[in-house]
């Protein structure tokens, strides 16, 4: 457990190494708090944290310029104070961070290293560490209960563009379509650190697009969700979309990475958790939980549907990929256990098993947004695409033509079917 040595040069006070560690010590009396002050790094990390050791996030981090956000962030920290001054400091990093990456991914502004603007592994990777660093931080007055937890909260929904998603702006004209298009984390990750999520170099391309079409504007907005079950049951989809869904938003998409070469467009969202590990390697199972205090459907339904036009978009010209209308769902009888998988629809009294996405987090975030249209009986539309596998860059690279060529490919092809979406709707 230590600091990555991704941010060892800017903070050498912790005069760390890979195998040397150096617990937090009190400042003497009248001295300012260096950095061997402020971080104890025997605190014990999370599983995400742990893998910022690993090879290829320290790359990730140092080629695209992230490393001295982080370290902006631990030198910030370090002369931070308990109490609103910390909880500014948080809350500038975080949201400065979001609005970095959105603005690498889309060119407005210069690309530093030599990874791609569009590549959306810098802002994980940062995110990480800056959670490790406020995770092993000591201030000098001991924080509130919950305080720490509260303040590791911000710095996610900050950086995650959560906290911005505004579907209606002044400026926007009369007809303006607000859409919303929600991606992911890279997940996987002990398969192999160098593994992004396509779903989330689109909501960076995304974020804050205006986009002129033959029947008016559509501004697109978007945000990021992690892969951890727990956060889920914690109603962060819930309280994230819940007023973006009920102050009349035209469309919202949730996207995810699917299966290898071809874009599906999902019909029927299940209720079920089939316990895949997620980023923290936690298996969930059992029925979806759903958080108190928001739009819903009593009793709870074991499937929701899209409304997408995904006929009509499946028809458009959107890109080199196969587009394909998923139907297919599992369900079992509750009374002889009887399970099959069909494409007709769910059957009356039988329960969920897996939906069109599956029964991992796409599916979810999927049924938790449908599920919030409904129970508000909204008239926005919403649906869940799955997009293509990205892959990894070859043999040990961290990025290569191939791998950002099939990352572009699959955020321009997904542009083209949300933009489908939002012109098509009924």
């Amino acid at each position: 457990m230590h600091i990555s040595r991704v941010i060892t040069s800017s903070l050498a006070a912790l005069a760390l190494t890979s195998t040397a560690l150096v617990p937090a010590t009190a400042a003497p009396p009248g001295q300012s708090r260096g950095a061997a002050d402020c971080f104890d790094t025997t605190v014990d990390q999370t599983v995400e944290q742990a893998r910022l050791d690993r090879r290829a996030p320290r790359l990730v981090l140092e080629r695209s310029g992230a490393d001295a956000r982080v370290e902006a962030f631990a030198a910030d920290l370090c002369r931070a104070k308990p109490g609103p001054q910390v909880r500014t400091t948080v809350q500038r990093h975080g949201s400065a961070l979001w609005r970095w990456a959105t603005a690498r991914a889309q060119g407005r502004t210069a690309v530093e290293g030599t990874l791609p603007g569009g590549d959306d592994r810098p802002l994980y990777w940062a995110r990480v560490a800056m959670t490790r660093l406020l995770t092993q931080w000591q201030p000098p007055e001991k924080l509130a209960n919950g305080t720490r937890e509260q303040l590791l909260q911000r710095l996610e929904t900050t950086s995650r563009g959560q906290d911005t998603l505004a579907t209606h702006r002044k400026s926007d004209g009369p007809g303006t379509r607000q859409v919303v298009v929600t991606g992911f984390d890279p997940f996987t990750l002990d398969q192999d650190t160098r593994i992004g999520n396509p779903s989330g170099a689109v909501a960076l391309a995304l974020d804050g697009r205006e986009i002129r079409t033959t029947k008016g504007w559509i501004r697109i907005e978007t945000a990021t969700f992690p892969v951890r079950w727990d956060d889920f049951t914690d109603g962060e989809v819930e309280h994230t979309l819940a007023p973006q869904v009920t102050r009349g938003l035209d469309a919202l998409v949730t996207v995810s990475q699917g299966r290898p070469d071809q874009f599906d467009l999902e019909v029927w969202n299940g209720a079920h958790r089939g316990g895949f590990a997620d980023n923290e390697n936690l298996e969930r199972t059992g029925t979806i939980p759903i958080p108190d205090g928001y739009p819903t459907v009593t009793p709870q339904p074991q499937f929701t549907r899209t409304n997408l036009p995904v006929k009509r978009m499946q028809k458009r010209d959107t890109g080199d990929y196969r587009v394909r209308v998923n139907r297919e769902i599992t369900e079992r009888d509750p009374a002889t256990g009887e399970e099959r998988t069909h494409t007709d629809g769910p059957t009356p009294g039988w329960e969920a098993v897996s939906g069109s996405p599956g029964d991992y987090l796409s599916n979810e975030i999927a049924y938790r947004a449908t599920l919030l249209r409904d129970g508000a009986d909204a008239a926005n539309v919403g649906g869940h695409v799955h997009t293509p596998v990205l892959g990894v860059p070859h043999k040990r690279r961290i990025s290569d033509r191939g791998f950002v060529h099939r990352r572009d490919a699959i955020v321009e092809q997904t542009l083209a079917l949300v933009r489908a979406a939002a012109v098509l709707r009924k």
